[in-house]
């Protein structure tokens, strides 16, 4: 529960906030509401469209028949799909105001169980649901559930549910075709998730995620609630995924126990003794899947951003004959359920992702969607640059780097950093990347600062707690680049983030005022203590984890520090600021309370809410919109005509 004080203090900022924006002009279109923000021109946001109106599919699963289970949006939101066949038609099995972007077929049948939230609100509730649209709500009312998994007959699915305010995730226990049967078999400490299950529902593999470096694995015995601790004890160790194999007496998962990659491993339940499969690994697994046999593992490879396909013997290790993809990023792979083909969905740079097949036996990589450009040239789409930077400390940054084709003379720069601040900025196709290269004729640099996840676990820890900032002086030294490069303009340079981008967007605001033109936060964290205080229950310890202890005096004092609301008098150049009403992850105030501060001082701030979204902008409607600002913005901070 906040303080009192916490709650004066919001309030207060809400004052403010509701004082400057009187001054400032105020519209509403659609769920849009728009601050200080000039409407966008007919023109500009004509040009922006077809960027947005790029269509893009993802697999989510194989039917019994052989078909797909696809994501793709044919309308304003993304939905699940059926294709019969390679480069067959697009089936639209589900109708919804709200994004659905996940499915999950129930084994051995041709139901699929999908989550849905109200608003990005993330108060996801499962449906399943049948060819013909007949579904079924499996679980309760009032809490948030995720982490699906079922048992190999499908006759049973567990799943984590928290409610508002508790920190705490229980696994729950149904048969998918009978919500009333659903049952709470774990109350749970932590965030803790089910990964595996076995076919008789007797036992099944559960994590607690602490960090992505320390990660808990457990055999939970259904019947008496016992858990039993997998693997080494005593010291910290990031698991990713897990399967039960061998009768459910080892454990196969990725580790990076003695590494600083993960790479798969087994782990005997009973000894803990553990077997690489992948000794001395040079780069990280993020996924992998299990074949239905049990013999072959597939592994999705990041290597320096980019994707690659792993088969691997599970007896031996031995690396297997597996496809050549494109160059780009695997947005999902798995086997089909009699393991002879392998559903995959890839996004390039230049091409906004597709749903491919891979036979096992023939070696045949088949292509089953070809998603539409929407009227982009795609001669003009960029391929980026790899290319690292040397920081404070001698380490060097890696980066990817989009130039405008044909361009002459210094361009202006846009740096977009990546949220998480465990995530990794990737060469996937981005319309929003693609825009600012062609609208604006600028260059844009995607730089993956230290606590960047695919560069081992040394990197990903650099900017813990009280070094916090040693990554905001990544983006100095960056800046520092750009200086030196004869093609770029040092003195048109636009930063652009959201959620923990968006706190680095404000920081660089705040120590690197004089080197930029501009700043784009989208739901950024102006403030950690009161960040920390209100984001939702489910989330408070795992972002402590992250970010450091408010609580700890020590850590206060640094948050107080580091804080950018506190840096604010620093903040000169133009602003804009997005956030999405329903957003439980860093919630409105952090922005509101951000521009309150900014105008009370003079600073020019072009504040956007949506207010049907919440942690991101989904609704294709409103994608438009806001980006459209973002280039409106852009435009006018850099210069371009």
């Amino acid at each position: 529960m906040p303080s009192r004080a916490l709650l004066l203090g919001t309030a207060l900022a809400f004052s403010i906030f509701s004082s400057a924006a009187a001054q400032v002009e105020r519209r509403e279109v659609g769920n849009i509401v728009y601050e200080g923000a000039p409407a966008t021109p007919a023109t500009l946001q004509a040009a922006i469209a077809p960027y947005y109106n790029a269509r893009s599919a993802v697999f989510e699963d194989w039917l019994p028949d052989g078909s797909m289970l696809i994501a793709t949006r044919f309308g304003d939101t993304t939905q699940i799909h059926r294709v019969a066949q390679p480069m067959g038609a697009r089936t639209q099995l589900t109708f919804f105001g709200e994004p659905i972007s996940q499915a999950e077929t129930v084994p051995g049948t041709s139901t699929y169980l999908y989550p849905r939230d109200v608003g990005g609100a993330e108060y996801y509730q499962a449906y399943v649901r049948d060819l013909k649209g007949a579904e079924v709500q499996l679980t309760a009312p009032g809490t948030r559930n995720q982490s699906f998994t079922f048992s190999k007959d499908g006759k049973l699915v567990a799943w984590s549910q928290v409610t508002p305010g508790d920190p705490n995730y229980d696994i729950m226990l149904a048969d998918p075709s009978k919500p009333e049967s659903r049952r709470k078999v774990l109350d749970g400490t932590g965030s803790m998730a089910p990964v595996d299950i076995t076919a008789d529902g007797k036992t099944i593999l559960v994590q607690r995620y602490f960090a992505q470096t320390n990660v808990e694995l457990f055999i939970l015995d259904v019947a008496s609630g016992k858990l039993t601790p997998v693997g080494p004890t005593g010291r910290k160790i990031g698991y990713q995924g897990g399967a039960l194999i061998d009768g459910g007496t080892a454990v196969l998962t990725l580790s990076d126990d003695g590494a600083e990659h993960t790479r798969p491993v087994i782990i005997d339940v009973k000894t803990g003794k553990v077997r690489d499969l992948e000794p001395g690994a040079k780069w990280g697994s993020e996924g992998f899947d299990l074949s239905p046999d049990g013999r072959t593992l597939l592994q999705a490879v990041n290597e320096e951003g980019y994707s690659t396909l792993v088969l691997r013997d599970v007896a031996t290790g031995k690396v297997l004959p597996g496809p050549k993809l494109p160059q780009g990023v695997l947005t999902a792979a798995k086997f089909s359920p009699d393991g002879s083909r392998i559903g995959l969905s890839l996004s390039t740079s230049t091409s906004s992702g597709d749903v491919w097949s891979y036979d096992l036996k023939s070696g045949e990589l088949t292509r089953w969607t070809e998603s539409e450009l929407a009227g982009l040239d795609a001669s003009k789409l960029v391929e980026p640059a790899l290319f690292r930077y040397p920081t404070f400390d001698k380490r060097q940054i890696p980066a990817f780097i989009y130039k405008p084709k044909g361009a002459t003379g210094k361009l202006p720069v846009v740096i977009q950093i990546h949220g998480g601040p465990e995530g990794q900025e990737q060469p996937a196709f981005s319309a929003r990347r693609q825009s600012w290269v062609n609208e604006l004729g600028a260059a844009v640099i995607i730089p993956n600062v230290r606590g960047s996840s695919g560069y081992g676990k040394t990197y990903l820890g650099l900017d813990n707690a009280e070094k916090r900032e040693d990554s905001v002086k990544d983006i100095g030294a960056l800046l520092d680049w750009v200086a030196t490069q004869p093609d770029l303009d040092a003195s048109r340079v636009a930063v652009v983030g959201q959620s923990y981008g968006g706190y680095m967007v404000l920081a660089v605001a705040g120590h690197y005022n004089d080197r930029i033109a501009g700043a784009i936060d989208l739901y950024g964290i102006s403030d950690w203590v009161t960040f920390l205080q209100n984001t939702e229950g489910y989330r408070r310890d795992l972002r402590r984890a992250e970010y450091g202890d408010e609580r700890d005096p020590k850590m206060r004092a640094v948050f107080d520090r580091i804080a950018p609301i506190r840096m604010s008098d620093r903040m000169k150049k133009p602003m804009m600021v997005f956030q999405g009403a329903n957003d439980p992850r860093v919630p409105r105030s952090e922005s509101e309370q951000m521009v309150a501060r900014l105008r009370a001082q003079g600073t020019e701030v072009w504040y956007v809410l949506a207010k049907d979204e919440g942690h991101g902008i989904y609704k294709k409607a409103n994608q438009e919109a806001v980006r459209a600002t973002e280039v409106l913005f852009l435009k006018k901070v850099l210069g371009v005509q």
